[in-house]
């Protein structure tokens, strides 16, 4: 199949691009670079020894987005572009609604006027919100988000359910990530956010790197079994699999189709660190700090959804996690910035 990457140079959807090409498939990626860097190109050409299509444009723009689709065949589109942080859809929800949402809308419209029927789109565990309790399976409300962010992804899924019963053509898989960490075992591709880290994993590996003193956990007062957080963290390349056997999946069907990928367990905050120091024999220096708000004790899937409609599992485990980690920050302390290494 031919398939359109938007947002396909950050983290997953680099990932999910180099298992594309790997499983047969002919990718195009098309990016703005507002969360990414150029150089993931030339390391997903050094690991697949292909390179990819590349067009630098805004998915919501519907002039360069023609362009592309007038100058291409696509079977498929993943949809990874947008703004992902979540404090920052906190302090900017405008920016954070119009980008988003108008990216999921351009889109649809021009594979409506293209003719393109299969969509999967990289949505979020947020949209189960607060009010429901884990493992969240897929027939559980989606009402109400505790973030700016997530409500962008939960009104993305309701425009491609309703687009869904417009267009009896329109296959959509919405794929409700858990907590995807780790990176590529070559160590060329990983995670590399702006500025300081949101997300645990990240966090960890720069202060075991020496770039950040210390680590801060929010909260060891939880009704956990360590009083930490617990999350569902899935390998990016187990998550990267997954949209090669959603993608599959789509073109075979009809309608949308809610599916989970996480690893169906939780690692306390505590766990990850402890696993990280032991795998990589390396310390992180942390500290306890008072909890968030909008924190919730405990996050993790019902992934059995995914094993029945798509033969897929998540097979790759903590210490794989930490590990893969801890090579990508090694082998690029400051990221893709190949000038300040």
């Amino acid at each position: 199949m031919k398939v359109l990457l938007t947002g396909g140079a950050g983290f997953i959807g680099s990932h999910t691009c180099v298992e594309l090409i790997e499983s047969g498939h002919e990718v195009a990626i098309v990016d703005n670079f507002s969360n990414s860097k150029p150089e993931v190109l030339n390391r997903i050409a050094r690991i697949t020894g292909k390179d990819p299509v590349f067009f630098e444009a805004d998915v919501t723009d519907k002039s360069e987005m023609r362009y592309i689709f007038d100058n291409n065949n696509f079977d498929a589109v993943i949809h990874f572009a947008g703004f992902k942080a979540v404090g920052e859809s906190v302090a900017k929800p405008l920016m954070y609604y119009r980008n988003n949402l108008d990216s999921t809308i351009t889109l649809i419209e021009v594979m409506q006027e293209y003719g393109v029927n299969n969509v999967v789109f990289s949505s979020s565990a947020t949209v189960y919100g607060e009010s429901n309790k884990p493992p969240y399976n897929e027939n559980m409300p989606t009402s109400t988000c505790t973030n700016p962010y997530g409500t962008t992804k939960l009104i993305s899924e309701q425009i491609f359910t309703d687009a869904t019963v417009a267009n009896k053509d329109l296959s959509v898989v919405l794929l409700r990530y858990f907590n995807p960490i780790g990176a590529n075992p070559s160590g060329l591709i990983g995670e590399d956010p702006a500025g300081i880290p949101n997300n645990l994993f990240p966090y960890v590996a720069k202060v075991a790197g020496g770039k950040l003193e210390k680590l801060g956990i929010f909260g060891n007062d939880y009704p956990t079994p360590d009083g930490t957080g617990i999350r569902d963290y899935i390998h990016v390349v187990d998550l990267a699999k997954g949209h090669v056997k959603a993608l599959e999946y789509a073109v075979a069907h009809k309608g949308v189709e809610a599916i989970n990928l996480g690893s169906g367990k939780g690692h306390s905050v505590f766990e990850v660190v402890q696993t990280f120091m032991k795998v990589n024999d390396v310390a992180v220096p942390y500290e306890i700090k008072p909890r968030r708000a909008g924190d919730l004790a405990e996050s993790y899937a019902n992934a059995e959804k995914a094993e029945r409609l798509l033969g897929w599992k998540a097979e790759l485990s903590l210490e794989d996690m930490c590990r893969d980690m801890w090579r990508w920050q090694t082998q690029n302390p400051n990221g893709y910035d190949t000038k300040n290494q």
